[in-house]
């Protein structure tokens, strides 16, 4: 026979990459575990009664699937090598107990980890922190009470988090919060956990983007108008994480923890809890505000449009007054307030085959402050007020006319006792309580009208009485400083401006 080099030369070429991949499959099937099955760069293991995970296994897999098997320890040295090409892990259904917190050093470039269905009861700390480029992570369906706040750090890919059906009894809010949360993640499941209470405040305060991938319904959680708030704001925006279980968002209402729908709790003989309003915001004349475009919809900012209440659309060409500005995130900020810039505000959001359109109601109070202006009106009307009362006295005790005239005839002055005593700021006259009864009477019984006003007498008279007036005139000039008519200005009864 000739040599096999010889006879290889003689063979056609096109045969060539038929004999190289029949070569290849000799090699893989040599690598592939028993009880595996393997195509291409998948590894599939399932329902193959394993305890451990098979040795060896071949390098370029990109795909193991574990699941339904009796693995109930994944330690570190699970993967004798490392894995560079694993993007998929699927370990569901194997009753596991214990994972490290290294078992995923070798798997580096992980995208998909399924650990649902198993008997996993707490995440420890920094247990999933070697998966940066994780973008998927189910845990549902095992018996988690506890969950480490750095379990999840360094996930800056999490897309989806799948937490349902543990026994989580805290709301994990480091999640969610700015700063804290995995940048990416768009979707959270807690649904039929043990959550008794929602931080509705800090739920309300979430993108609506972020809110529509909130699943926390199966809970029992504790009614309150806080809770019906948000599902009802999430209902009227159509999100899917409560308008596709509405039915099973319910809560328990006290005292006798009865069962009810979340949704209920607007009706009267429940907890009556007031319409849920969203997008309203109020100003004052002067001031800067920004308003949000809050959609459900991650569209870049450049697919978002603002219409003012005038009809202006923004961004524009520039016209305008150029207090309206398009912010980077799609928000629209005014600056220096005017009371003609209030309304109704639209914002549209484009999102490839989906698009929405939101509104915000602007209230532009009228005023500069929120109470200074009561404030400052009540101080100058007090201070206006006791400087006119100042004028009326000292008008009332040194520029008061003389009554008097010295000829004959003329009506006398009424009776001192009567007229210098009585306040002209005062609503009654101030007469002495020791005087005969008679004493203010009138000297002529022409008629009872004879008295003038503020209780002043108009005396018909003859000539002795206009004499007697005109004998006294210096000292009906002095009456006016008497320590009797000064203490009728400053008496009890009230001074009316």
């Amino acid at each position: 026979w000739p040599p096999r080099e010889a006879a290889m030369s003689r063979w056609p070429a096109a045969l060539l990459p038929l004999v190289a991949a029949v070569t290849c499959g000799v090699v893989a099937a040599a690598v592939c575990p028993a009880r595996c099955v393997c195509a291409s760069n998948i590894l599939s293991c399932s329902q193959a009664v394993l305890s451990v995970v098979p040795t060896p296994l071949p390098r370029f897999t990109a795909v193991l699937d574990l699941s339904h098997n009796n693995v109930s320890r994944l330690r570190a040295d699970w993967a004798p090598g490392r894995l560079a090409h694993l993007h998929s892990l699927l370990l569901s259904h194997n009753g596991l107990t214990f994972v490290s917190t290294e078992a995923f050093a070798h798997v580096p470039h992980l995208r998909h980890l399924d650990l649902s269905s198993n008997r996993l009861r707490a995440l420890d700390e920094n247990l999933f922190s070697d998966l940066a480029e994780l973008e998927v992570l189910l845990l549902y369906n095992n018996e988690i009470a506890a969950v480490d706040r750095t379990a999840f750090e360094n996930l800056a890919r999490l897309r989806k988090l799948y937490l349902g059906r543990n026994h989580i009894a805290r709301f994990p809010l480091e999640l969610l919060a700015e700063g804290s949360r995995p940048p990416q993640l768009a979707l959270l499941d807690l649904s039929a956990n043990r959550l008794k209470s929602l931080p509705a405040g800090e739920l309300l305060a979430l993108p609506a983007w972020l809110r529509d991938g909130l699943y926390v319904h199966g809970n029992p959680l504790a009614c309150d108008c806080g809770l019906y708030e948000l599902v009802a704001r999430g209902l009227r925006r159509r999100l899917g994480a409560v308008l596709d279980f509405q039915d099973e968002l319910r809560c328990l209402l006290p005292p006798a923890k009865r069962s009810v729908a979340i949704l209920a709790l607007g009706a009267a003989e429940l907890l009556n809890c007031s319409e849920a309003k969203e997008a309203v915001l109020e100003a004052h004349v002067g001031d800067t505000v920004t308003l949000a475009c809050d959609s459900r919809l991650r569209a870049p900012s450049g697919a978002r449009e603002w219409l003012t209440p005038t009809g202006r659309r923004l961004p524009d060409d520039g016209s305008g007054n150029g207090s309206a500005a398009l912010l980077a995130n799609g928000s629209l900020r005014l600056r220096a307030l005017r009371a003609e810039d209030g309304g109704t505000y639209a914002c549209r959001v484009a999102g490839g085959a989906l698009n929405e359109t939101l509104y915000v109601e602007l209230l532009v109070h009228n005023s500069t402050g929120h109470g200074a202006p009561d404030t400052l009106n009540t101080a100058y009307t007090t201070l206006v007020g006791c400087v006119l009362s100042v004028v009326l006295v000292l008008i009332y005790l040194y520029l008061t006319p003389c009554r008097c005239c010295c000829r004959a005839g003329d009506k006398a002055p009424a009776p001192r006792d009567d007229s210098i005593n009585s306040s002209v700021l005062s609503a009654t006259p101030n007469h002495d309580a020791t005087a005969p009864a008679d004493s203010y009477r009138p000297h002529s019984a022409s008629s009872a009208a004879a008295r003038g006003q503020n209780g002043k007498f108009k005396g018909g008279g003859g000539g002795g009485t206009a004499e007697l007036a005109c004998k006294e005139g210096a000292r009906a000039q002095r009456k006016m400083s008497d320590p009797d008519s000064v203490s009728s200005v400053f008496s009890d009864t009230p001074i009316v401006v």
